[in-house]
C-alpha cells in the first residue's frame, strides 16, 4: 500500500503542476507571470527601490536633486529621468527631464556631470501631458 502511495502522490503532483502554473487566470487572460518568467522578474530591478527617490550628484559630489520618476519609451527603454531640483521634501518642486544617457554611475551614485542646482532650477520645468 505504501508503494502505491509513494507512486501516486508524485504522479498526482506532476499532473497538477500545469494547472497550478496556470492558476492566475481571469477569463482567458494570464494575470501574472509564468513560472519561466518568474526567474527574470526575481533577478530584474525595481525602479521604485533602485531609482526613484535616489539623490543625483554632480561631479563635485554636490547633491543637485532627486529622481522623482523615470520615463519608459514604447520600446521598453528608460529614456529620461525626471529630476526634482526643488527644495527639500518637494516644497517649491521643480521637475526637469534629463536624458538617462547624460547620467553616469560613480561610486554607485548617479552623477549628472557639470550640473548645479541653480542650472537645473533655471531649466524649463517638465510637465506631464494632460
Amino acid at each position: 500500500m505504501t508503494k502505491i502511495i509513494r507512486i501516486l502522490v508524485p504522479t498526482c503532483l506532476a499532473l497538477a503542476m500545469p494547472a497550478i502554473a496556470q492558476a492566475q487566470v481571469a477569463g482567458s487572460t494570464l494575470v501574472g507571470v509564468s513560472i519561466a518568467e518568474m526567474r527574470d522578474v526575481a533577478l530584474g530591478w525595481s525602479a521604485k527601490r533602485q531609482i526613484l527617490g535616489q539623490p543625483i550628484y554632480n561631479d563635485n559630489n554636490e547633491r543637485v536633486g532627486t529622481v522623482d520618476d523615470a520615463i519608459v519609451s514604447s520600446d521598453k527603454a528608460v529614456t529620461y529621468a525626471i529630476i526634482n531640483a526643488g527644495s527639500f521634501l518637494a516644497v517649491a518642486k521643480h521637475d526637469v527631464a534629463v536624458a538617462v544617457s547624460k547620467l553616469t554611475l560613480v561610486d554607485n551614485k548617479p552623477v549628472l556631470p557639470g550640473a548645479t542646482k541653480e542650472a537645473l532650477k533655471s531649466a524649463p520645468p517638465f510637465e506631464y501631458a494632460k
